[in-house]
């Protein structure tokens, strides 16, 4: 019997076809053509996202095994909320940009809980033996 139930894994893939879907069509086009090249920060993000929804493709079709993904997702956009959204919120106030990436990732802060296997999550990432620091022995094979 399976850790994860099949609708669990079913939601897992929905929700890595979502991100690489969303960032596909909003990140994608300026990657292939940027409206403008210049040493700008975005760059960085575009990219960063545009890795993100290739790498989110894999989600499909290995949905345990890419959870350091949803994972990231998560941090990320809570990192970018309590550090960046709050205190522009509290302060001058949210521009137009801000307002809409509060909403973007406030999709997320909502949806990557739902979807992530917690039981899992905590077995094979908190609470499982790490792999050793040390050298590994490799296994040669017969001659």
């Amino acid at each position: 019997m399976s850790e994860v139930s099949t609708v669990r894994l079913y939601l897992l893939r929905a929700m890595y076809l979502l991100i690489a879907v969303g960032l596909g069509l909003n990140i994608w086009p300026l990657i292939i053509s940027p409206p403008t090249i210049d040493a700008n920060a975005n760059t960085v993000i575009w990219s960063l996202l545009g890795g993100l929804a290739l790498v989110s493709l894999l989600g499909l079709r290995y949905p345990l095994q890419m959870l350091p993904v949803l994972i990231f997702e998560l941090v990320w956009k809570v990192i970018w909320v309590v550090a960046f959204a709050v205190p522009m919120w509290m302060g001058p106030g949210l521009d137009a940009y801000a307002a809409e990436t509060l909403f973007a990732t406030g999709m997320g802060i909502v949806l990557v809980p739902l979807v992530l296997p917690w039981g899992y999550v905590v077995r094979h990432y908190i609470k499982a033996r790490s792999e050793p620091w040390g050298s590994v022995s490799v296994r040669r094979p017969a001659v």
